[in-house]
């Protein structure tokens, strides 16, 4: 039997004409055309504002770039996300950076705005914040960003998982002074791995060019300064970021019908799916299910029956505050219960890629049934 995935690839033919494109010039190094031009298509994409975007190997690379951007120094206390994938806050710890993890809110699961507040009230010097949209769902940035205005703070957005995704009608990735998307294989699009930065200016964007190609100076020999990286996006894998651009709105779409028919279907069991204030449209790259407290089935249980039937689910991101690697980190929480730990402990992932079928969605949908 066919393995019901969680998310994987999505081809359609364009992508292989940028890539022959790139054989046909010999240009299969890292840079070059495609790269240049996937560029300028993503910032056309995102914004008409002036953005500054730089392709990379990966997206944890422009995180750690701006990071860097940023100013994180080590010792230097950054406010993160709680509920992330650790590939948000690692970064962090390669400048030296000292993470403090903030709660998340139950509308959307992100970083509580209240929780941030109280952390700047603890941390009054902090400079810098680093917020994930989980799941694909933005966070309440109209605070947030206020909160960080208040406070002289840098924001940087990790939209790995939420590009196409919009808050008041404006792109993920368009808040920050710095940002980044994810072009992983799992993610809305792919390059097969890469990843963008985003900056609101020109002079950040060169900068983190500079340190992503080994930082070499502009000499006849190679000179270096600074210390530098191997961060660059190859030119062939970039060809196929722009063909996958071009499919973006329509993997969007079919991720929200596949998120409403779980909807529909679980609606009269003890579940919901993972919420959405109505000021944003999520791009739905994982629909997610949370079971009620008082029901005394498991979300391993769901998961079990999922593996056993070849359906591939997953727990929610442990919250960072929970992991070993970060023992010690403060927490900033508002309600007495851990939000994080709470829908971690309740919630898993369920199948969301665009190749399901209706009648494969139903069987996993049956599934789920089963366990209540």
């Amino acid at each position: 039997m066919k393995k019901i995935l969680l998310s994987c690839p999505t081809m359609h033919g364009e992508e292989m004409m940028f890539v022959q494109e790139a054989f046909e010039k010999n240009w299969i190094a890292p840079l070059g055309f495609n790269c240049d031009n996937f560029e300028k298509e993503l910032a056309a994409y995102l914004t008409d504002e002036e953005i500054h975007t730089l392709a990379l190997c990966s997206g944890t690379s422009a995180l750690h770039l701006a990071v860097k951007l940023a100013g994180v120094k080590r010792g230097d206390i950054v406010f993160c996300s709680d509920m992330t994938f650790a590939a948000t806050v690692n970064p962090v710890s390669y400048e030296g950076g000292v993470q403090v993890f903030i709660d998340s809110e139950r509308e959307t699961w992100n970083m509580s705005p209240e929780a941030l507040e109280k952390a700047f009230q603890k941390y009054p010097e902090t400079k810098v914040v680093m917020l994930a949209h989980l799941y694909g769902t933005p966070a309440k940035m109209d605070e947030i960003t206020a909160i960080c205005e208040k406070y002289g703070a840098t924001l940087i957005e990790d939209a790995a998982e939420s590009l196409s995704a919009t808050y008041k009608g404006k792109q993920t990735g368009t808040f920050g002074k710095y940002a980044i998307v994810s072009f992983n294989g799992n993610k809305i699009i792919t390059t097969s791995g890469g990843g963008m930065l985003l900056c609101k200016d020109k002079p950040s964007r060169d900068k983190a060019f500079f340190w992503a190609t080994q930082a070499r100076e502009n000499a006849p020999w190679y000179q270096h300064e600074e210390i530098g990286y191997n961060y660059r996006m190859s030119n062939v894998v970039a060809g196929i970021g722009r063909g996958q651009l071009l499919h973006l709105d329509e993997h969007r779409a079919k991720k929200e019908k596949i998120y409403h028919r779980y909807k529909e279907a679980f609606k009269d069991l003890p579940v919901s799916m993972n919420p959405y204030s109505s000021d944003s449209k999520p791009n739905f790259w994982l629909s997610c299910l949370l079971i009620d407290k008082d029901c005394p089935v498991k979300f391993m249980d769901v998961l079990n029956k999922l593996a056993e039937n070849g359906v591939e689910g997953r727990p929610i991101w442990k919250p960072m505050s929970l992991q070993p690697v970060f023992k010690g980190h403060d927490f900033i929480q508002v309600e007495e219960e851990a939000v994080g730990a709470d829908i971690f402990s309740r919630g898993l992932c369920l199948p969301s890629d665009i190749k399901m079928t209706e009648g494969e969605q139903d069987f996993v949908i049956s599934l789920v049934k089963s366990c209540f």
